[in-house]
């Protein structure tokens, strides 16, 4: 690796596997001290010693208000200054909305949208003080085209982009990035509700990505000069038509 994040410190949250444990790993390789955010304590301690020393666990329940609310002095007494934020944990949900569990809905939804806001928000002030940041939303390609497939899900990924650009052009002033990445289908355990014949015709077929292949694509974005930023990166397995 090149090193390029050498001095940077990055925060992630649902770290402790999948997308975010990838990002994780491809910033700590390239220099960075990184914050893994997470509720799964043993994971995480299991992990961060794994990862080694500028890797460092902190214990959030991102569908804790008050918790996400007042993390940003947790992240600095581990690590200094935030430079980068990925906002990374969610959810997925699928199925027809006339056979939905709107109790299922709620959770996603406030783990998608509320906590991602919420997470944004507490760390945005610092950055505006500092005229310096990157913010980083793992969104989707549902949050661009919608899936019939996944209504509720697509529903909260629109008001992510949503966000992310209207923020975005009000902080840009300050010298802060913010951009999504939005992948199509991951192998991760957002996708343990799927059918086990679908699941098996999409790896056979190619038409899932890998995380690190995600991270790849984080690592590009956060890589740009200063004054580039990269709003959204798309990324598709190749055999996927959208």
């Amino acid at each position: 690796m090149s090193q390029k994040l050498i001095g940077k410190t990055a925060a992630i949250t649902g770290a402790a596997s999948g997308i975010g444990l990838e990002c994780a790993r491809i910033l700590l390789e390239e220099g960075a001290k990184v914050v893994l955010i997470d509720r799964a304590e043993d994971r995480l301690n299991l992990l961060c010693e794994e990862l080694g020393e500028n890797a460092h666990p902190l214990v959030i329940d991102l569908l804790d208000g008050p918790q996400v609310s007042s993390m940003l002095p947790k992240i600095e007494a581990l690590v200094g200054p935030l430079d980068i934020f990925h906002a990374n944990a969610g959810a997925y949900v699928g199925g027809p909305a006339a056979e939905g569990d709107p109790d299922v809905w709620d959770r996603m939804l406030n783990l998608n949208i509320n906590a991602a806001f919420r997470s944004v928000q507490a760390v945005l002030p610092a950055m505006i003080d500092r005229k310096s940041g990157d913010v980083i939303f793992t969104s989707s390609v549902a949050g661009v085209v919608p899936v019939v497939w996944e209504p509720i899900y697509t529903a909260s990924k629109f008001a992510v982009q949503a966000f992310l650009h209207s923020t975005r052009r009000q902080v840009s002033q300050y010298g802060i990035r913010m951009g999504a990445v939005l992948p199509g289908p991951v192998v991760t355990a957002l996708l343990d509700d799927w059918p086990k014949e679908k699941m098996e015709d999409a790896l056979a077929n190619g038409s899932l990505m890998q995380p690190r292949e995600v991270a790849e694509a984080v690592l590009f974005m956060l890589t740009r000069p200063r004054g580039v930023v990269i709003r959204d990166m798309v990324i598709l397995p190749n055999s996927v038509d959208l």
